[in-house]
């Protein structure tokens, strides 16, 4: 059975009987671990449908040529005007510092609690946005992250990496590879030593997975990740079935043409080469990998990267894969008690993953972290 086939009936047994078979560390996955899953009321599930009912009148995201992500980015600018006003609103402090390392300068977006909050950040979330690798920035998820600021007591530090439009994959993940490093490597002191948690969406998540994998060249800066939180991710560059399947009626993306975006954005390669990690996470080394946290929608073409990724990812460390009925591609970013639900869910399992690390580590590092922050003042 080639590779693609045998991934294909690793998926079928998932959806049959909501497991993988276990068949060693060598194998493509392992049994995969669903904590719990979230429990939904028929109310919840109602808004759901109604609200793809809309979304299946709406046009899907093309990405096909150039001129409909540069549209789409002006169009995002202008929709981000007055942002760092309404976060300071809030209460939470917005700064741009410049991530660098190997050469490479990256603008990061840092949101943590406002200079005179009582209270210093608990942890550290490096955020790495979606948009299709085409569209998006470090503004992007201002929403999210200023949430997780308040709602978690964490510092965000969001990475403002160069876009497909004009530069090649491979510097997508330069970009996330500089600023993980430069953060981990005493970039930011007054946040040196504190839990920090990776987090993305989308093609996010796929930078987010890739740029754990490349993390494994370093193992001591790996191992001070303490967790990884993906959503919807896209973990194989050369389409896992469930992308392949995709049809018109696929809700957000353009069902038919994904495995055709996939291929725009690596071209020149075969798709054994696009299935070369850490380009294709999935088919990669999770050796060290931190605890996961991963959701997939049901009807999300890209909801086999997920389950064949928590199904690997299982065999090193542990991981909670919540695959969400009526959920469509970025569900966190529509208007339904799903999203409000799934985010408060994270929310919850960032402050377990905090708490349980300052039991372990406690006072010391926090005293660290402060004395460096006031080192800077």
């Amino acid at each position: 059975m080639c590779g693609a086939e045998r991934t294909g009936a690793l998926v079928l047994e998932w959806r049959r009987t909501g497991q993988l078979p276990d068949r060693g560390n060598h194998a493509l996955t392992t049994t995969t671990t669903t904590v719990a899953p979230i429990a939904l009321d028929a109310a919840t599930l109602d808004a759901a449908r109604s609200f793809n009912r809309k979304l299946a009148r709406a046009p899907r995201f093309k990405a096909r040529s150039r001129l409909m992500p540069i549209l789409a980015q002006a169009l995002l600018r202008l929709s981000q005007v007055g942002a760092d006003r309404r976060l300071a609103r809030r209460g939470i402090g917005v700064e741009t510092r410049v991530a660098t390392h190997a050469g490479l300068r990256v603008p990061v977006r840092v949101l943590r609690p406002a200079a005179h909050s009582a209270s210093p950040p608990r942890g550290v979330v490096l955020d790495i946005h979606g948009g299709g690798w085409v569209i998006g920035n470090a503004r992007m998820n201002d929403k999210h992250n200023a949430a997780l600021v308040e709602r978690c007591g964490v510092a965000v530090v969001s990475v403002d990496y160069r876009l497909a439009t004009f530069t090649p994959m491979a510097g997508l993940m330069d970009d996330c590879l500089a600023a993980s490093r430069w953060l981990l490597e005493g970039g930011m002191p007054e946040l040196a030593g504190l839990p920090l948690i990776v987090r993305g969406e989308s093609a996010g998540a796929h930078l987010a997975a890739a740029t754990l994998l490349r993390l494994q060249a370093w193992p001591r800066l790996l191992e001070r990740i303490d967790g990884a939180l993906l959503y919807y991710g896209v973990y194989d560059m050369a389409g896992t079935p469930s992308v392949r399947a995709a049809g018109a009626e696929t809700p957000v993306l353009d069902g038919p043409g994904m495995t055709d975006a996939l291929r725009l954005l690596t071209p020149g390669l075969d798709d054994t080469a696009r299935r070369a990690p850490p380009r294709s996470p999935l088919y990669g080394s999770l050796e060290g990998m931190p605890p996961a946290l991963m959701f997939a929608g049901s009807i999300d073409p890209l909801r086999d990267d997920s389950i064949l990724l928590a199904g690997r990812w299982r065999a090193v460390n542990a991981v909670d894969l919540q695959l969400l009925p009526e959920a469509p591609h970025g569900f966190l970013h529509f208007p339904t008690p799903l999203a409000d639900i799934a985010l408060e869910y994270s929310h919850a399992r960032v402050r377990a993953r905090l708490d349980d690390w300052h039991r372990h580590h406690g006072d010391k590092a926090v005293a660290a972290s402060l004395a460096a922050g006031r080192a800077l003042e």
